[in-house]
């Protein structure tokens, strides 16, 4: 049974500990609130690229049915025949201390690139945070895994971001992968968020997509540049902006993972605080009490 010092030493270290979580509860939120202004910000942006985008790639497809015309399209754009190819791009955190939000990542990555494998397909990972990259080649030690680590430390940045992926296109374009897919955290609050899997590249448009008609209430958009060229600059940038959103809801869960788990960890450590003071209380009413019968047992013997 513990002692009245052993149980001091406790309370003392558990105080120590709370105040280590509680500081980092504050900093988690305070990065929380700034990752959800970034990611409200950005949103209206990535949006309107994906209509430009999209209304290009449906009016070309629509010209290539009336018109007997032919346009060469990007192949981000067009599905693969019999693709063996995989490039998974996961989206994680360098640290960890934020709940469950690397084990979900990881476990979705695990399912597929197992998926992947007993299918027979060639399998990549670009691990954008150190975590997931690490418990993946742990469990697959086969498995080729390439670590990003510090992306986005200060605080998610668009030019940091844009050249990972402008890599990655690059490499598709050298024809080093056949499909791109990103496995990340959509945020919808600090105590909600889910782990999802997204073809990345070559990127599904849906032309069925209202948003993507050219002719809006009477009005109709026209195109001084040709609409292939159009189509092939807008695209990059419409790329990037979906990456960019991936990172950003990445990041808004992970802080929101950590404010919550470090609320529960100070949570925690005042229950722990108050049930050993309790405990340390009463052992020295205890000794009290029984040096006190001493004392008296003493004065009556005398």
């Amino acid at each position: 049974m513990a002692g009245l010092k052993e149980l001091r030493t406790r309370i003392g270290s558990i105080k120590s500990t709370q105040k280590i979580t509680s500081a980092m509860k504050m900093v988690a939120a305070a990065r929380l609130r700034r990752a959800q202004d970034v990611l409200d910000k950005s949103k209206q942006y990535s949006d309107d690229i994906r209509v430009i985008t999209g209304r290009l790639y449906k009016e070309m497809r629509k010209e290539e049915q009336e018109n007997n015309l032919t346009y060469v399209f990007p192949r981000m754009l067009l599905e693969p025949e019999n693709p063996q190819n995989y490039q998974i791009v996961v989206f994680s955190s360098d640290r960890g201390l934020c709940g469950s939000y690397n084990a979900y990542v990881l476990r979705e990555s695990l399912r597929r690139v197992k998926e992947l494998k007993n299918s027979g397909k060639n399998v990549k990972v670009l691990s954008i945070g150190r975590k997931v990259g690490e418990g993946l080649k742990r469990r697959i030690p086969d498995l080729e895994v390439k670590i990003i680590s510090g992306v986005a430390a200060k605080g998610a940045d668009f030019t940091e971001l844009q050249q990972i992926c402008e890599n990655i296109l690059q490499a598709y374009t050298n024809k080093e992968f056949d499909v791109c897919e990103v496995v990340y955290t959509h945020f919808e609050s600090a105590i909600n968020r889910e782990v999802k899997l997204q073809r990345f590249i070559p990127y599904q448009l849906d032309l069925n997509d209202p948003s993507f008609d050219n002719v809006v209430d009477g009005a109709f958009f026209d195109y001084d540049a040709p609409k292939q060229k159009l189509l092939v600059d807008v695209l990059l940038m419409f790329m990037t902006s979906v990456f960019f959103q991936d990172l950003l809801n990445a990041q808004a869960s992970e802080h929101g993972a950590r404010m919550t788990s470090m609320d529960n960890a100070t949570r925690n450590a005042s229950d722990m605080i108050a049930k050993l003071t309790l405990k340390y209380n009463r052992l020295r009413q205890t000794a009290i009490t029984t040096e006190l019968i001493e004392i008296i047992s003493g004065a009556e013997a005398l």
